[in-house]
């Protein structure tokens, strides 16, 4: 059943606790993002502990391997259900970030959390990738990262919801994917080129839907939240 994770891509502690607070009653996924991370991150952190929340680490490491395993390892604590990295770091980077994850966890006593691989940002058009010398497309270059990713044993990979179909078909269905881009009908795009609706995300087959702004700028977060919970629960498959 597909998850949803709410993006604290927010300026203070307090609005990002006060957001917790407000969702608390939802079994919801918490993203800590690089503004949050880096500005706020050992007060987030064990304020979700209290809480005993589950989070996202949404530090998209990319560097040589034995410092992305050593990021990992300081990173990861209780309630750590996913950090990600780049898959452009290439399958000897992957591998140490998994490595690090599992070993982090066996240290605290706590569940591996599921390394996720970025694939294409949801920002990027194909004239930003064949800018920065990606030929192809979105879904073609997606492909090829999410089979490194899985070589390397990542739990899953990051995605636009244009990607997922194709990625489950080659994968296999338990190849997990995570979605940015996604907006309900009639909401602004920002900065998100390839964004899909959190329905038409459940129903490519995503397993977890990030969703940001048109939660935590909602006047009524809690209300919009649960509509996005029942618009994903009616397209759950049977």
């Amino acid at each position: 059943m597909a998850q949803l994770v709410v993006a604290l891509d927010v300026p203070s502690p307090e609005e990002a606790e006060r957001l917790i607070d407000e969702l608390y009653e939802l079994d919801l996924i918490y993203k800590v993002g690089m503004e949050s991370l880096y500005g706020y991150g050992e007060r987030i952190f064990s304020y979700m502990e209290e809480r005993d929340v589950r989070h996202f680490i949404d530090a998209k490491l990319h560097d040589i391997p034995r410092t992305v395993a050593a990021g990992v390892k300081q990173l990861v604590r209780h309630g750590t259900h996913i950090i990600n990295i780049h898959a452009l770091g290439g399958r000897a980077m992957m591998r140490a970030a998994v490595e690090a994850a599992s070993e982090r966890a066996h240290e605290l006593g706590a569940t591996p959390p599921h390394v996720f691989a970025v694939t294409v940002l949801t920002s990027l058009s194909r004239d930003d990738l064949n800018e920065v010398g990606l030929g192809g497309n979105a879904v073609q270059n997606a492909m090829r990262l999410a089979q490194l990713a899985k070589e390397a044993g990542c739990t899953g990979v990051v995605c636009s919801a244009h990607e997922v179909r194709d990625i489950k078909g080659a994968l296999g269905a338990h190849f997990l994917a995570l979605t940015p881009g996604i907006r309900p009908a009639g909401e602004a795009h920002a900065d998100q080129k390839r964004v899909t609706t959190p329905a038409e995300a459940v129903s490519a087959g995503s397993d977890y839907l990030v969703v940001g702004r048109p939660i935590t700028q909602a006047s009524d977060p809690l209300a919009t939240a649960k509509a996005i919970l029942s618009e994903m629960q009616v397209c759950q498959p049977r």
